[in-house]
């Protein structure tokens, strides 16, 4: 009982913690967590925007359906997707590129049918990073999937071909294997499911994964809602997109004027210097390097994207260079890029996990100190600070132990009104379960102790565009 009291003391005090930051959210904690679900998806009121704004709506516009027509989506369902998604400006980013059979996948894409429902929403679009590794934790990961209870290796390889590997590892051959890790796991359940999975051999991990998907989608959820997945190669043919436009904002303020790129560089390092520390880190310089396979770092010295652990100057910080190197993937965009160009700049709403609710606001602090330290663009500044909840918790939301896969074998799509109807009708508090992912994090442990000792407060300068 001691356990249970401590367990259920310490999910109160992260939702606390999220109360305190993001005081909209209280309210919810009672009611049903479909009211939840359905803000998230609220659209944001109309208002003047900026022509930056603009036009980085209309190019992330422009890759969402040149991904939907890639993807073999019918011209009037991208149509359809194109023209809900700039209506209502909300993209789900918190699932990685898995399997839609990842517990973590599924049902915080069940959280999503169930926001856009209330809405009356037809389409659903999705980013799922596929920058991170095959393997993130022993046998956890995009190269791995659990079934009842047993692991299984997505794609058959061996350990030193998935260590230190990530989703965009190629070219090479890739094929659903479905490899039990242990003896005697083979069973029907893997049988049946291989025979639903695509047969062909991919260039990459994440281009069989993105495939399954497509497959996968009307097969466990309703095939009255089309679904539209983009993952980071769609986000590097986006960045091109902006850098081959002459009078694109990315282009001209931070490629062709280095001065705010080196703001946003030093921003972050202050940052990491101070009370917010710990959740916005500079792991590289607006791309990651990928050679042999393997994602590396890059910094930004003296006009150049230079390997530190080589000395190796891998381009020079030019549009050229850049969009040279997105195309054959040798860079790919990191994280505060991806977040410029598909959420930021076009003023999309960005639905997250445990660690985003605090990293993306923080995005936002320093790209408008950047701008502020730089004298530009002020009109794109009170944009930023006047937007509608602009990014919120909207992935594991839903925590639940029944095994999806199981689920559809015994009864059929398990992501009809079934599943949405039961789940939606629970308190927000209860339907979050645990909340695992929180409450064994250190990192939110101690975000409760700053918050406590007025370290860290919601009326802090960083926390200004939350």
């Amino acid at each position: 009982m001691d356990e249970l009291t401590a367990d259920a003391d310490a999910k109160q005090a992260v939702l606390g913690s999220l109360a305190t930051l993001y005081p909209w959210m209280r309210p919810y904690y009672s009611r049903p967590v479909r009211d939840y679900a359905s803000r998230l998806f609220e659209a944001p009121l109309q208002k003047a925007e900026p022509e930056i704004r603009r036009r980085a709506l209309t190019k992330l516009l422009d890759t969402i359906r040149n991904a939907g027509k890639r993807n073999g989506l019918p011209v009037k369902a991208v149509s359809q997707i194109c023209s809900e998604f700039e209506e209502r400006r909300v993209l789900q980013t918190g699932p990685h590129l898995f399997l839609l059979l990842e517990p973590e996948a599924y049902y915080t894409h069940i959280l999503s049918l169930l926001g856009l429902s209330t809405h009356g929403c037809s389409t659903y679009v999705s980013y799922a990073v596929s920058t991170v590794s095959l393997v993130e934790k022993p046998r956890k990961g995009p190269g791995w999937f659990t079934f009842d209870g047993k692991p299984i290796n997505v794609f058959g390889l061996s350990r030193s071909r998935m260590i230190g590997y990530s989703l965009l590892t190629g070219p090479g051959s890739y094929r659903f294997e479905l490899v039990p890790a242990e003896p005697n796991a083979e069973g029907d359940a893997l049988t049946q499911l291989r025979s639903l999975l695509p047969q062909t051999p991919f260039e990459r991990p994440s281009h069989a994964i993105k495939a399954a998907n497509l497959v996968l989608w009307p097969k466990l959820f309703t095939g009255n809602v089309a679904f539209l997945q983009l993952d980071d190669e769609d986000i590097a043919d986006l960045v091109a997109d902006h850098l081959c436009d002459d009078d694109s904002w990315l282009r001209t303020r931070v490629i062709e004027d280095q001065k705010l790129a080196s703001n946003i560089v030093a921003g972050l390092d202050r940052l990491a210097a101070g009370p917010w520390s710990g959740w916005l880190t500079r792991g590289t310089d607006f791309f990651w390097f990928y050679e042999n396979g393997k994602r590396l770092p890059l910094r930004l010295i003296a006009g150049d994207l230079v390997h530190t652990a080589t000395g190796t100057k891998v381009a020079r910080f030019t549009a050229s260079d850049i969009i040279e190197r997105l195309a054959n993937r040798s860079l790919i965009p990191n994280l505060l890029l991806m977040f410029l160009v598909l959420s930021i700049l076009p003023g999309v709403r960005a639905l997250g996990g445990s660690y985003q609710p605090l990293y993306y606001p923080l995005m936002r602090y320093v790209v408008c100190q950047a701008l502020e330290t730089a004298r530009v663009d002020e009109d794109l500044r009170q944009a930023l600070a006047a937007d509608d909840v602009p990014g919120a918790w909207g992935h594991r939301v839903i925590e639940c132990d029944d095994d999806p896969l199981q689920l559809f074998l015994e009864g059929g799509k398990g992501g009809t009104s079934g599943p949405i109807d039961r789940f939606g009708d629970i308190p927000f508090a209860r339907a979050c379960g645990s909340m695992s992912s929180f409450v064994v994090d250190p990192s939110w442990q101690e975000l409760r102790n700053r918050l406590r000792q007025g370290l860290m407060a919601p009326t802090d300068a960083e926390w200004a565009f939350a």
